[in-house]
């Protein structure tokens, strides 16, 4: 599905203009154009600061984060790229530790599209070069490096040497593009190993983990390598080294404390950044995710609920997330009300997203996914019901859902979801715009 993208400022609008204009403007996987499109803008690819490189289905934003809260607290600067923006473009690149400023992101993407006008590089591909060219020409110690689609054929793969590679939780999506498989879907993530460069992951049943060991990269896996506990408030990581014990993640979630450890796991397994252990403790405390479980603030949405009601935010939108944040809803809730505020992209599973929900929720309010290729909401009311979860309904928009759930009286938990497109529009709507 094409990304759209505006901004404010008019320089950089008429480049996303282009952008979005672009021939494939899908997601066709391959290394040609981007390869070809770095080559003419000078590869800067070749020029960057140590690379960490991050795949997997869920959790790879949240490992990232991690990553650079521990940086930063190291007294390091970190460049960070990501995708998808939630609500401004400028999201997917930070400057050493600075979201990409107008103007700067204006000319970038120009020269991109300029030099590459006749290779029919897609909107990630572009982005993804100009974000090269401002990580090289920006002083930094890393480069945090979120992989788009996949691994092995992503624009991000074009680094021949990074530092060291991370693969989180593994999981069904992008079916079209990766394979229906877990084991098809392994081999596509393990495509970002390098000969050399250690590969740090989670743990995996073991067809998985032996598909991702014939990598040809130095594997250091949960479970062999290193491994992790939670006792009470704190985490326990060990390694051949020794012990790392930190808070849990601020981050709600029982998922966290796994990306946090393999954020810990990776940094422990380079030799390119020297980061101290009373970094990660830091970085437990500190890190910040938007839209994954996110409790919103005091704003105009959450005004549109009752007082007492609270609103979660969650950008989940496959099998695998859903089992997450459905634990994480039935620790925050604690027996609370449960309301869902459901939209999906026409080429999600729906009846997957909604199962783990199916005992939890008291209700649910369908809403179309603006500017996107969306489940109708009437059919997502259908899913719902037949998996049991009562009172499903449909609105045109969030803020209707919720001033239908307000009539319902009480002070429930709402939580949004189904769409990382759909939380942008959340978080403006609640003026909580990511930083």
């Amino acid at each position: 599905m094409a990304d759209h993208a505006v901004s404010s400022d008019p320089h950089v609008q008429r480049q996303l203009d282009r952008l979005t204009a672009l021939s494939p403007g899908a997601d066709i996987l391959g290394l040609d154009r981007i390869t070809r499109l770095l080559e003419r803008v000078g590869s800067p690819q070749l020029a960057l600061p140590p690379v960490l490189h991050v795949a997997g289905t869920n959790g790879k934003g949240s490992t990232c984060a991690f990553l650079r809260g521990a940086i930063e607290a190291s007294g390091m600067r970190a460049h960070v790229y990501s995708s998808p923006h939630l609500v401004r473009f400028n999201e997917r690149i930070r400057l050493s530790g600075e979201l990409i400023a107008d103007a700067i992101l204006a000319p970038l993407l120009e020269e991109v599209l300029d030099a590459g006008g006749d290779i029919g590089a897609s909107f990630f591909e572009v982005t993804t070069a100009a974000a090269f060219l401002a990580f090289a020409r920006v002083p930094a110690d890393a480069l945090i490096l979120e992989v788009g689609l996949g691994g092995r054929l992503d624009a991000t793969n074009v680094i021949d040497q990074p530092a060291v590679t991370g693969i989180a939780q593994l999981g069904i999506d992008h079916q079209f593009f990766l394979g229906d498989t877990l084991e098809k879907i392994a081999a596509e993530k393990a495509g970002i190993a390098k000969p050399g460069v250690p590969l740090v992951t989670m743990r995996y049943a073991p067809h998985i983990a032996e598909i991702v060991a014939a990598a040809g990269a130095p594997v250091f896996a949960q479970g062999t390598a290193w491994d992790f506990e939670t006792r009470d408030d704190r985490l326990v990581y060990r390694d051949t080294r020794g012990e790392v014990e930190t808070p849990l993640p601020a981050m709600a979630g029982p998922h966290q404390p796994a990306n946090l450890s393999l954020a810990i796991a990776m940094l422990r397994h380079q030799q390119a950044l020297d980061v101290p252990d009373a970094a990660f403790a830091a970085t437990a405390s500190g890190t910040r995710w938007p839209a994954r479980m996110q409790k919103l603030g005091d704003g105009p949405l959450l005004h549109l609920l009752p007082p007492g009601s609270e609103l979660w935010l969650d950008g989940g939108h496959n099998e695998a997330a859903a089992a997450a944040v459905s634990a994480t809803l039935a620790q925050v809730a604690q027996g609370r009300p449960v309301q869902l505020v459901l939209g999906m992209l026409a080429n999600k599973d729906a009846q997957g997203l909604l199962a783990p929900f199916a005992k939890l929720a008291s209700g649910l309010h369908a809403v179309p996914v603006p500017g996107h290729e969306h489940h109708a909401p009437a059919r997502l009311a259908e899913v719902a019901q037949a998996l049991g979860i009562p009172h499903a309904s449909v609105a045109p928009d969030v803020p209707r859902a919720l001033t239908a759930i307000a009539r319902e009286g009480g002070a429930p938990l709402v939580l949004v979801l189904g769409s990382l497109y759909l939380a942008g529009t959340v978080l403006a709507a609640n003026e909580e715009l990511p930083s």
